[in-house]
């Protein structure tokens, strides 16, 4: 609460000695667990806001934030926040405020956007959970569940779309299934929950959502790709649908090159 009593805006809970406290302990532990690379994040504009709009993997347990904020904060510092959209369901509890802490913010449009405004670079990960459990097999495909509102955020806020790959944390076990149907059968969607996945991992086994195994040490390589300046490319009203369908693509084409580097499921 500030002194008036009103609620402090997301953003303004941000704590980059936290953050710095974060990032210089786990994160080395991270890189070397996951062998972790972060390639070309000089490309991301050198100030400013900047939507970063990423692939999302690893299910319950992803390592993606983990793995490429240290390099972003290695390259820019911690004048320069980067926040993280999350779904309302993992502020619960003192978690939330840790997590609101080190730049997790809820994933709405308003939050975005005042970031942005702010000079912030703001994670977006459109497909979330639907993405992050995406079955291993389908493992390198850009899924984001048909969600755009990511491009109307760029768009309203003047900010450009920086697109970021990641492969490798879906081979931090076996994803067989996200469970969608069933989730629809059973009613799920009333408690905000579109899927019910299915992964084989260690210690459990077989996880139907819940326990979450622990992560194998697959390799994980991310790449920051140029940005895109959606009013100068589609113009100040664009069709929100294309370019989504470009960003894509984009990343598509990118992913596609990642896997075509890597040899052997986990070990890269």
């Amino acid at each position: 609460m500030n002194s008036n009593g009103a609620q402090k805006p997301e953003v303004a809970k941000w704590d980059p000695a936290f953050t710095r406290g974060i990032v210089n302990t786990v994160g080395p532990l991270i890189k070397r667990y996951f062998r972790a690379e972060v390639r070309d994040v000089d490309v991301m504009p050198a100030a400013g806001g900047a939507l970063l709009v990423s692939n999302h993997s690893g299910g319950m347990l992803t390592p993606d934030v983990l793995v490429f904020a240290p390099a972003f904060y290695e390259t820019f510092g911690f004048d320069r926040p980067v926040y993280t959209l999350g779904h309302d369901a993992i502020f619960v509890g003192p978690v939330g405020t840790l997590l609101r802490r080190a730049g997790v913010i809820g994933a709405n449009r308003e939050n975005a956007a005042k970031a942005l405004r702010e000079g912030a670079v703001v994670l977006v990960f459109p497909g979330g959970d639907y993405d992050s459990y995406r079955p291993t097999f389908n493992e390198n495909v850009i899924d984001f569940a048909g969600r755009t509102g990511y491009v109307r955020t760029a768009v309203e806020s003047d900010v450009p779309i920086v697109p970021m790959v990641s492969i490798g944390a879906q081979e931090t076990q076996l994803f067989l299934a996200r469970g969608d149907s069933i989730a629809r059968r059973i009613g799920l969607k009333r408690l905000r929950a579109e899927i019910l996945p299915i992964s084989v991992g260690f210690p459990f086994g077989v996880s139907v959502f819940f326990p979450p195994n622990l992560p194998l040490p697959a390799k994980i390589t991310t790449r920051v790709l140029p940005p895109i300046n959606v009013v100068e490319q589609f113009g100040k009203d664009p069709d929100v649908k294309e370019v989504d369908a470009h960003v894509r693509s984009v990343m598509q084409a990118a992913l596609d090159e990642l896997a075509a580097e890597r040899r052997f499921p986990v070990l890269g």
